[in-house]
Formats: C-alpha cells, structure tokens, sequence
C-alpha cells in the first residue's frame, strides 16, 4: 500500500505565498507524474501542476508564473510553491502519484487534501 501525506495549506492574505508538501511512502518501486490538484466548492477537481520523473512540468494556465511545482525523487515528495495567491486559488488541494508498485502494480493514488484559503 502506498500512503500520500500533505502539509502546508491555510489562510493567506492575496498576494502571499504558500508552499505545499506531499511525501509519498509505503510499497513504491519508482513514480512516474506527481502532481497537485484542487477542488473548490461546487467545482470539479482541475490539475493545478504536475511534473514527471525526469522534472518536465505542466501547469494550468491559470497558475503559469505564479506556482512552482518541484520533486525529490530520492526522497518521493513533491513541493508546490504557490506565489501572488488569488482568491479565486482557494480549494483544498490534492497530491496525486502515479505509482509503480513492488508488485509491480500501478496505481494512481491521492492525498487527503490540505485547504487553502486566500482571502482578499
């Protein structure tokens, strides 16, 4: 089983900053895309940013200049580091991991979500 665990949402004035950090653990022989997605009230989940093995990224045009997202891959965590925050950025936000496991099984798996909220 694999276990996605995220750290670092809360509230922020618009035009703060926030990093979000989502370590992945448990039966992983390598991941493949890591990537932060968001859901805010009464819409569906969009991706905000993913970035693969080898560091491509993709970002939602709307967050482009604004978040960066990075990854350790010795360590399996992804960070989001979310800058000149809007208010339209609050959601809760999820990590997400394509999982190759050691039984050779792959799985998408999600974290639990972290809300951010960006006041005005």
């Amino acid at each position: 089983q694999v276990q996605l665990v995220e750290s670092g949402g809360g509230l922020v004035q618009a035009g703060g900053s926030l990093r979000l950090s989502c370590a992945a653990s448990g039966s992983i022989f390598s991941i493949d895309v890591m990537g932060w997605y968001r859901q805010a009230p009464g819409k569906q989940r969009e991706l905000v940013a993913a970035i693969n093995s080898g560091g491509t990224t993709n970002y939602a045009d709307s967050v482009k200049g604004r978040f960066t997202i990075s990854r350790d891959n010795a360590k399996n965590t992804v960070l989001l580091q979310m800058s000149s925050l809007k208010p339209e950025d609050t959601a809760v936000y999820y990590c997400n991991a394509d999982v190759l496991g050691t039984s050779w099984r792959r799985n998408y798996y999600w974290g639990q979500g972290t809300q951010v909220t960006v006041s005005s």
